[in-house]
């Protein structure tokens, strides 16, 4: 079990606050999050859920999977690949939401075949509840 780091992830945020020449006030404004409450992240007093990672590293325009690593939710080595592929998924502007949920689903289908994501955190840094189980029905194509 990866053991949290907050102290760590509070010293990485505060350096890129810095280089991004943000004050802690207008972090915590862009990324939607108190400014108590961001103040306590970078002092190693708070571990943040996926979400607020994902909100701090969209507002600072870095990578939530470095906030992940850092914040001990991913092991870098193993699940780089998950979420850079969940990414592209969940970025390609061709699907709509449920053909990305669908193919999610398809993806952690077979990862869990081939004996992966059995400690996969993809809920949590999805953010988002998955459709119930279609496999058997397939994805509908639709002619056009």
């Amino acid at each position: 079990m990866a053991s949290l780091n907050v102290g760590n992830l509070g010293e990485y945020l505060r350096e890129q606050r810095r280089n991004a020449q943000l004050s802690l006030r207008q972090l915590a404004e862009a990324a939607g999050v108190s400014n108590p409450y961001l103040s306590q992240i970078e002092r190693g007093l708070r571990k943040p859920s996926a979400e607020v990672l994902q909100q701090v590293a969209k507002a600072l325009r870095i990578s939530a999977e470095t906030l992940y690593v850092r914040a001990g939710i991913l092991d870098a080595e193993r699940d780089r690949d998950e979420v850079e592929t969940r990414a592209v998924i969940l970025a390609d502007p061709t699907l709509n939401e449920r053909q990305k949920q669908v193919l999610l689903q398809v993806y952690d289908s077979f990862r869990k075949e081939n004996g992966h994501g059995e400690d996969v955190h993809a809920e949590e840094m999805r953010g988002v509840e998955t459709p119930p189980d279609t496999s058997e029905a397939g994805p509908r194509q639709t002619a056009g």
